[in-house]
């Protein structure tokens, strides 16, 4: 299944740039759908957040065009963060039958949810850095260096993908519990932020 979701995030990554993407489905079939929509759902949120910090890096516009870029930018990392933890919820709820009722109490460095988001923008660098070593406006060394890049990224995306479903045999076999792990962003939060609630009482 996961092996599925990651080549999905490549192509959807291909698709997206050729045409803007619609809507999620909202009502997938069943479960291993419906997580599979989710891990979708948090890489058009990395595609998006990808493309609006190359525009918040340009320096030929004025600064109003950069702050609407930080604040999008925001709203994206927020639901690129609420969709990390979806995923894992979902992955959980998948699995739970398969979960041994006296699972180790080991747990992983990062949860599935986190690595599938780190695998959703390797997905984004490969397709990127593809394109640079295809650029007829750069120099022959520019696209060999890219190349170069490239092969190691998609070794390392290869290398990913094996540790994930390993960590998740992990969890089938009781050796690691899977658990989710909450972010809760506070810049985003009027009751949380210092800057916006002490900006309210002024």
């Amino acid at each position: 299944m996961l092996t599925e979701c990651a080549a999905a995030q490549e192509k959807a990554t291909a698709d997206w740039h050729e045409a803007e993407p619609g809507l999620a489905d909202s009502s997938p079939a069943g479960p291993r759908e419906a997580f599979s929509a989710l891990v979708l759902a948090q890489h058009l949120a990395n595609f998006r957040l990808w493309h609006v910090e190359d525009e918040a890096r340009r320096t030929d516009v004025g600064p109003e065009v950069i702050a609407d870029c930080k604040r999008r930018i925001d709203r994206l990392n927020q639901e690129r963060n609420d969709l990390i933890e979806k995923v894992d919820a979902a992955l959980i709820g998948l699995m739970a039958p398969l979960l041994p009722a006296n699972a180790s109490e080991r747990r992983n460095t990062e949860t599935v949810g986190m690595a599938v988001d780190r695998l959703s923008i390797l997905a984004l660098k490969v397709f990127h850095m593809a394109e640079q070593t295809r650029r007829a406006d750069a120099e022959q060394a520019h696209r060999e260096a890219c190349a170069a890049k490239l092969d190691v990224l998609l070794e390392q995306r290869a290398d990913l993908l094996a540790a994930i479903v390993d960590l998740v045999a992990e969890y089938a076999a009781g050796t690691k519990r899977p658990k989710v792990y909450f972010q809760f962003k506070m810049y985003n939060d009027p009751a949380l932020n210092p800057a916006l609630y002490g900006a309210a009482k002024k």
